[in-house]
């Protein structure tokens, strides 16, 4: 367990800082007036966030930008208000790091795995010889010296620890949250809070999980996701073990086998009334516009639930959210009064907007799991629409990885039931190189198989030609996947918004 982060006052600089999970640790440390700075390689709204509150932001990743750090060999804490805009708190006894010259030290240089050895900063950090630390091994340590509140799970992360937050956040716990999505309730993918509690999402991709030692773990599933880090199930299951071995309570999810067989929880919850359970869902309607339910502790009836999120799958992450605000103490009907002012993370059905009746939605939905979920979704949206006059889900599918693309190509053919229409594009590689024998168009193919209506454009401009001319009033376009697809989205909105009514039969009376 890591136990050299220094949060007595030495800086922290972020090799990509823009990246949503390094940017949530940043936000923490420079609300905790430590002094902090970072490196993009664009502006963008986060990394203009975290330099309005005083983080130092260069926009390269150039060896110069720790040299910033070696030339200032008086870095005193004047010059650290003077660049950073804070001044940093004394060192509090209530930390378990002794107090450092930390003003006059290097900086502790933290990256995450898409950093890679031969970025020139990093070379530089090492050269001149800062501490170098994983992105995880901060989060870990702040978790650590904390109520630690860990979410981990191959599926749902993002959604049940913003529950979580939210719950304890209105119940009065004044948490801090640190999650993989930006949340509207606290404006960003983070917020420091007064008390003990930490809510964190613990990430497995890159086998960083089993550095968290939480209070509380959460396990919503486990499946195979990142087979550029795994060779098979069984070695995502060891890391996970290891993470529930060095949890004080874990709560799983009874309704995936894996983690009922193979990690047996301390905790568990169901959406299933015939599995057995701590905490169950049943009498549930799954509605167009959210999710009823009657939730059961033991053989306690606590009450009913209504969420405004749609889909068993966001169904069991709330129970998941339930068993930790019932661990903390809240009260069910202070839950109940919460949850029906949720709204979830962005880009986890997110409405991004709606023109003559064509409703857009992004989902970071990049598993065949994931993608299964979201559709079935937006098909319950069609079924019980009633008046909102949906007929028809559009599924735009951007591949992630060519790694996840080869080990799931049958997965992905099977995922798309649920959409009446398939559109999709080239794979977002995410760094990796091409195999040469997996592309979107393979995937598109595949899809095919189980599917009678798949169209694949190669280029986002096309996939958005395309759909210029193919959405009609009643469309329901869900964009999919973990990359660059859903920039196309406000193009398309101002397109509708400012194409005429009359005009539309013309524009999408042919699919070509």
């Amino acid at each position: 367990m890591p136990n050299s982060i220094d949060f007595s006052g030495r800086p922290f600089h972020f090799i990509g800082i823009g990246g949503i999970g390094m940017s949530a640790i940043a936000h923490i440390l420079t609300r905790r007036k430590l002094p902090v700075s970072g490196s993009d390689l664009r502006l963008t709204h986060i990394t203009q966030r975290l330099q309005d509150q005083g983080v130092h932001i260069f926009l390269s990743q150039k060896a110069e930008n720790l040299g910033f750090f070696r030339t200032r060999s008086d870095f005193s804490s004047d010059f650290a208000e003077q660049v950073f805009q804070i001044k940093p708190e004394p060192y509090s006894s209530n930390s378990s790091e002794p107090p450092t010259n930390a003003m006059g030290s290097l900086p502790q240089v933290i990256c995450s795995t898409a950093i890679h050895l031969d970025n020139p900063e990093y070379r530089e950090a090492v050269e001149i010889g800062c501490p170098i630390y994983h992105r995880s091994d901060v989060l870990s340590a702040l978790v650590q010296h904390s109520h630690g509140i860990a979410v981990a799970g191959t599926h749902g992360k993002t959604t049940t620890s913003s529950m979580i937050g939210y719950l304890l956040l209105e119940a009065g716990l004044d948490p801090t949250i640190v999650v993989g999505g930006e949340v509207e309730a606290w404006q960003g993918n983070a917020r420091l809070g007064d008390s003990d509690y930490l809510v964190a999402e613990a990430d497995e991709s890159d086998g960083s999980l089993v550095k968290f030692a939480p209070k509380v773990g959460v396990i919503t599933n486990i499946e195979l996701d990142h087979p550029d880090h795994y060779q098979s199930l069984d070695e995502v299951v060891q890391t996970f073990k290891a993470f529930a071995q060095n949890c004080d309570t874990l709560v799983g999810c009874a309704d995936c086998q894996v983690v009922s067989t193979r990690i047996q929880p301390d905790i568990t919850y169901s959406v299933h009334s015939n599995i057995d359970a701590t905490y169950r869902a049943d009498q549930i309607e799954y509605q167009a516009d959210g999710t009823k339910a009657r939730i059961w502790e033991g053989q306690t009836l606590l009450g009913n639930l209504w969420i405004p999120v749609l889909g068993e799958h966001n169904l069991s992450n709330a129970l998941a959210a339930i068993v930790v605000g019932r661990l903390a103490g809240v009260e069910f009907n202070v839950m109940v009064e919460a949850f029906q002012q949720f709204r979830g993370a962005r880009r986890r059905f997110e409405h991004r907007g709606e023109h003559h009746n064509i409703q857009f939605i992004d989902d970071y939905a990049h598993h065949p799991s994931e993608i299964q979920a979201t559709l079935s979704s937006a098909h319950l949206q069609v079924k019980n629409g009633g008046n909102n006059g949906l007929k028809r889900v559009v599924a735009v599918f951007q591949p992630h990885r060519y790694s996840r693309a080869a080990m799931f190509m049958n997965e992905f053919g099977q995922s798309f039931s649920d959409a009446d229409l398939v559109i999709a594009t080239e794979v977002y590689s995410a760094g990796e190189s091409p195999t040469g024998h997996v592309d979107g168009h393979c995937l598109a193919e595949s899809i095919s198989a189980h599917h009678p209506n798949v169209f694949y454009r190669s280029t986002l401009a096309d996939v958005s030609e395309l759909l210029k001319q193919t959405l009609a009033p009643g469309d329901l376009v869900v964009f999919l996947g973990a990359g660059n697809l859903n920039r196309i989205i406000p193009d398309l909105l101002d397109f509708y918004q400012r194409i005429q009514c009359s005009d539309l039969p013309t524009v999408c009376s042919t699919l070509v």
